[in-house]
């Protein structure tokens, strides 16, 4: 099978840029600073009301009232992920693979998704299959939910293999990963999330800049995503990331890093 089989979808490769590589450091650091913000657009992607300012509020510690409980346990959730990717990466733990990517999920969909923490079908429930809306396009419906979930299992390990073997570049790859994360539809649901932050992992383990898709650009987000699902074509959806990513900026001086508090 080529990759492009075994991810399950194409892109243009030469439309890919190699990302300019700075270090680790440095992408760690950038993403500490903005990590309200990558938050705050992860949780607005989703719907949720929160404002900028509330989902500060509540990163420090402090409730915000006036809010669903069910859209406050999102953004916290959002927030234990982001900080868990910060201590993964700081720490040199992270790797492009299931259990990191359970782990984050599992803070990711708590209280959220049918379950969480493991693949459709790892689970209690083995019957249920989720789909995506497309709108006029349909439904975007992916593998079966299987006891065990042998078909997901599979499907996984063949997409990492030949994302590792076969993407030498850390951005493409990071991007990829993103998109078949999103596509294959492994968890029941935050698997979009739970992608971003597996990319994010990938580009900042590699000494580039993490990506936060803006709340401004939620529907040409959308667009793209459906035009991805239908023509299984990652091309447009790769350079729509690519311009979400940082500018550049001053390289920051070195500073002392600790674990964000919890």
């Amino acid at each position: 099978m080529t990759m492009f089989e075994r991810l399950g979808f194409k892109w243009d490769r030469n439309a890919v840029p190699a990302g300019k590589t700075t270090s680790v450091e440095r992408a760690v650091f950038r993403y500490k600073q903005s990590l309200a913000e990558f938050v705050y657009d992860a949780s607005a992607l989703e719907g949720n009301p929160f404002t900028y300012p509330e989902v500060q509020t509540l990163m420090e510690g402090v409730t915000v009232g006036g809010r669903k409980l069910s859209d406050q346990q999102q953004v916290q959730n959002l927030a234990d992920a982001a900080k868990e990717l910060f201590v993964l990466v700081k720490g040199n733990a992270f790797d492009l693979s299931k259990p990191v990517s359970d782990s984050l999920h599992k803070n990711i969909a708590k209280e959220e998704a049918l379950e969480w923490g493991h693949f459709r079908g790892e689970g209690d429930e083995i019957t249920m299959t989720p789909n995506v809306g497309l709108g006029a396009h349909g439904r975007h419906v992916p593998l079966d939910t299987l006891k065990g979930a042998p078909e997901l299992n599979h499907v996984y390990q063949e997409g990492v293999a030949a994302l590792k073997d076969d993407v030498a570049e850390p951005q493409e790859r990071a991007l990829a990963y993103f998109l078949f994360g999103a596509l294959q539809q492994f968890y029941f649901d935050g698997n979009k999330r739970t992608a971003r932050f597996m990319m994010n992992g990938v580009l900042m383990s590699n000494g580039l800049d993490a990506i936060s898709i803006s709340a401004t650009r939620l529907q040409d987000f959308n667009e793209k995503m459906v035009r991805f699902y239908t023509a299984k074509d990652a091309t447009e959806m790769m350079g729509f990331l690519i311009e979400c990513q940082p500018k550049d900026a001053p390289t920051p001086k070195p500073a002392t890093f600790s674990s964000p508090s919890m």
